[in-house]
């Protein structure tokens, strides 16, 4: 799996834009992809090795393990940012509603973005983008997680949700993406937090703390619009 681009206006994946929403939607829904762009500036290419210090003021760079949290934080929140990005970009597809299109492509600017910079960190540590491990198992949390029909990690959709949503349009395809992404973002939440409980290296740590800040906001952002769509969280059995 190839790292993922940002998507910005005028890209021919998605000729039509959307537009302006209503004020409140517009105001919680701009920043998140703002903070990931700040994150990249501030991180920069130093953010690509962990740092340290050396008593006579020299700086020494050392490159995680091909087993630690660093390595698999960034594979593992790679894999979750990309299936992200795929939702949004079907729910796009399936609506003509504003405010979930904005949504969409807020999350389709910075996930993708981010999961690019994951990639990058791994191509500058000499580490594959890919490991047998099983998914979080750098997290040490005795994770039973069973994998099925697509869905790796926690809050992952499964392939057959990811198809049922393709079927769907206009209110019901925003209800559907805005139950599966809640769960999605819920999962991606607990493994950005539980990087940062281990983190050694600096700038990665700064970049899981931003998700957890920006997902969180997202998931009160998006419980709110399923009120509104007289809906609730909670992916419906298929």
């Amino acid at each position: 799996m190839t790292a993922g681009k940002p998507v910005t206006p005028g890209d021919p994946q998605d000729a039509d834009e959307p537009q302006a929403v209503a004020a409140r939607p517009r105001r919680r829904l701009w920043w998140p992809a703002a903070l990931a762009a700040a994150v990249a500036l501030a991180l920069g290419i130093p953010a690509l090795v962990a740092s340290g210090t050396s008593a006579s003021g020299s700086s020494s760079l050392t490159v995680p393990a091909d087993g630690s949290p660093e390595a698999g934080f960034a594979r593992d929140m790679a894999t979750h940012h990309q299936q992200a990005v795929d939702l949004s970009f079907i729910v796009r597809d399936r609506t003509s509603d504003e405010p979930t299109r904005t949504l969409a492509f807020d999350i389709i600017n910075t996930q993708a973005n981010q999961r690019g910079m994951m990639m990058g960190w791994l191509d500058q540590w000499g580490l594959s983008q890919h490991s047998p491990a099983k998914p979080m198992a750098w997290m040490d949390m005795g994770h039973d997680y069973q994998a099925h029909d697509g869905s790796l990690m926690p809050g992952m959709a499964t392939n057959a949700q990811l198809a049922k949503l393709r079927t769907l349009g206009g209110k019901d395809a925003e209800v559907y993406y805005l139950q599966l992404m809640i769960e999605h973002h819920k999962g991606g939440v607990e493994m950005a937090q539980g990087y940062v409980d281990l983190a050694k290296n600096d700038s990665e740590k700064r970049l899981a703390q931003s998700m957890v800040v920006a997902q969180t906001s997202e998931l009160e952002l998006m419980t709110d619009m399923l009120k509104e769509r007289g809906a609730a969280p909670g992916v419906p059995a298929s």
